[in-house]
């Protein structure tokens, strides 16, 4: 019987363990995604204790503490901090197979140097351990980031912001590694949304325009776009439910952006075509700058109504949908690819039934411009666990071309997240450990290396250009 958590951990083979403690364990770390809050990098913030560092904002952890039956007030309600923490432990006792046993005990391990088992039992006594570590200033944002050894941070960020603490890291000497914005327009996009007129007012206000028609839309985002570009983003983001694909005339965009703007409901049609028509326009812009589109789809965002609007969004209460529309998907990007404007772009789907999907769409749109120019996603979100990532190594490597891989991400709000990075790098050594111990690769340590080092690190320092 192995030992939990051990330095083998996750490594059945021999010829996995080696791969990754000689090539994968001291790699840096490039996250090409994430949330982290820029306020909070750049006035390095300190943490009052484990459940705000740990807790704060983490929805994989409050979804689990609901399936268990902890009340809200211990979840996101007003209870002490103390508390909650004692609430996970005892639910996290119970989660045997769930990829939060790992992390969890991984991030222990890593930062507060605890070796043992979080249960109900044990709280307490990793509740004070935690509380006098946080005491060290090795504990605050910025330390984390450099004890974590980060490169490259991209947050996630809305057109309309100022990008105000961007701008102060950027002239920070004190900080080394990099943090640059990502441009995610969702708000611009999501057309059905209440509130999508003033958010348009908000948009114009920021790029300085006026924003009077479908056209001048395109022109405020491109402004932002560009503003964006000046502090070193080099990567879009969007959040949909699936891709769209409705051709329409320019005159039929502006007619639909007209009636949302005076507050009428629109029609299906109508919300297709004017987001294809937003998707391809910002699709060339990207490609014109050199911008990686990043496209995260099928999901179903806030199903259950009555909490999301006492609690609010990006609290636990989405989950994967099952529209299988890769045919608009393929159309979508054919329709750039025909104007010789698609940009490099990697596919993230939240159900994994369609991994094949997006590694054969992929694969039909690759060319000499970059190494896997259209990538399949890591596996994201309620995938990201042992068994999503294994199948989706698999298909990558089954359909696509593993080696290009730009490898994984955190897609964290927590500062602790970077252990996430350590559970894909077992898995993926394991993968590929599993493959030559079965005499399907070569034992070739100049190949295993460059493949490996890649995934982790290079492939992705290169994708994207840092």
């Amino acid at each position: 019987m192995k030992t939990f958590m051990g330095r083998n951990f996750l490594l059945s083979n021999e010829k996995a363990k080696e791969l990754f403690h000689e090539f994968a364990e001291d790699m840096p770390i490039i996250d090409y995604h994430c949330h982290l809050d820029p306020k909070e990098i750049y006035e390095d913030k300190r943490f009052s204790d484990i459940a705000e560092v740990w807790l704060g904002g983490d929805h994989y952890k409050w979804r689990l503490m609901r399936a268990a039956g902890v009340p809200e007030r211990y979840i996101t309600g007003d209870a002490p901090g103390r508390e909650k923490f004692r609430m996970y432990a005892e639910t996290l006792e119970k989660a045997i197979g769930n990829p939060l046993y790992h992390w969890s005990h991984l991030e222990l391990k890593r930062y507060f140097g605890y070796e043992g088992v979080l249960n109900g039992e044990t709280a307490e006594t990793v509740w004070q351990l935690a509380e006098e570590k946080l005491q060290d200033e090795r504990f605050s944002a910025r330390n984390l980031i450099r004890r974590s050894d980060v490169d490259v941070i991209c947050t996630t960020d809305d057109p309309a912001d100022t990008l105000e603490y961007h701008k102060l890291l950027r002239e920070d000497r004190m900080v080394e590694f990099k943090v640059y914005p990502t441009f995610r327009p969702d708000k611009a996009v999501n057309i059905e949304n209440a509130g999508y007129p003033e958010y348009i007012e908000k948009l114009a206000a920021a790029a300085k325009e006026k924003i009077h028609s479908f056209a001048d839309l395109v022109k405020a985002l491109i402004k932002r776009m560009d503003y964006f570009k000046s502090l070193g983003c080099r990567v879009s983001d969007h959040g949909l439910s699936y891709v769209p694909f409705e051709r329409a005339s320019a005159e039929e965009v502006e007619a639909v952006f007209e009636k949302a703007m005076e507050g009428t409901a629109l029609t299906e049609k109508e919300i297709r075509l004017y987001k294809t028509a937003l998707l391809l326009e910002l699709g060339k812009a990207y490609a014109e700058r050199g911008f990686v589109m990043q496209i995260h789809y099928n999901v179903q965002r806030n199903v259950d109504r009555k909490r999301f609007l006492s609690i609010g969004p990006d609290a636990g209460f989405d989950c994967m949908d099952s529209e299988n529309r890769g045919r608009e998907l393929a159309q979508f990007m054919n329709a750039l690819a025909e104007e010789d404007a698609l940009p490099k772009t990697i596919l993230y789907s939240l159900n994994p039934n369609d991994d094949a999907l997006l590694d054969t769409i992929a694969g039909s749109f690759q060319d000499e411009s970059a190494v896997s120019k259209v990538q399949h996603g890591s596996a994201w979100w309620f995938n990201d666990h042992k068994e999503g990532m294994k199948k989706q190594l698999t298909s990558l490597a089954n359909i696509g071309l593993l080696g290009g891989f730009v490898g994984m991400l955190t897609d964290s709000r927590s500062f602790l997240s970077y252990a996430r990075h350590e559970y894909f790098r077992r898995i993926l050594c394991d993968f590929i450990g599993g493959l030559v111990e079965n005499g399907e690769y070569p034992d070739d340590p100049r190949a295993l290396e460059k493949i490996v080092e890649g995934i982790c690190y290079y492939n992705a320092k290169k994708y994207f250009g840092f």
